[in-house]
């Protein structure tokens, strides 16, 4: 089974990021940052989220791989018109970074696809001074 870019479907990724103020310990070199994702599909047929994979990277490169089930233990059927949101949150040792991934979906029909989620940034407000 091949994973490609759907011609059928039409999914949108938004993303929101802010950093956990209280819940981090710079001290400790811990920094937590929440995210919201939401996930429209735009297009003309039922889309499963099958997994997620994310390449998260600090401020100094490290870089770490993510591959999981769904999101957030869920495997949402976004139907068409429909949005999907979900908040999750990444531990970065450094006070900025990024991520970037995909997630894996599949429709109705059994089609499997890929779709992007763009590159975001993770950013302390004590990273900016």
């Amino acid at each position: 089974m091949s994973i490609q870019k759907s011609t059928v479907t039409q999914i949108q990724i938004k993303i929101n990021s802010s950093y956990i103020s209280h819940e981090s310990r710079p001290e400790e070199n811990y920094h937590l940052f929440a995210y919201k994702i939401s996930i429209a599909n735009n297009g003309h047929q039922t889309a499963q989220l099958m997994s997620r994979h994310w390449i998260i990277t600090d401020a100094l490169g490290q870089t770490e791989e993510v591959r999981g089930p769904g999101v957030v233990g869920l495997q949402p059927k976004i139907t068409p018109g429909q949005t999907f949101e979900y908040e999750s949150a990444c531990p970065l040792n450094t006070p900025s970074g990024s991520m970037r991934g995909a997630y894996q979906m599949v429709t109705e029909e059994g089609e499997v696809f890929s779709v992007e989620i763009p590159e975001f940034y993770l950013i302390a407000p004590q990273a900016l001074h």
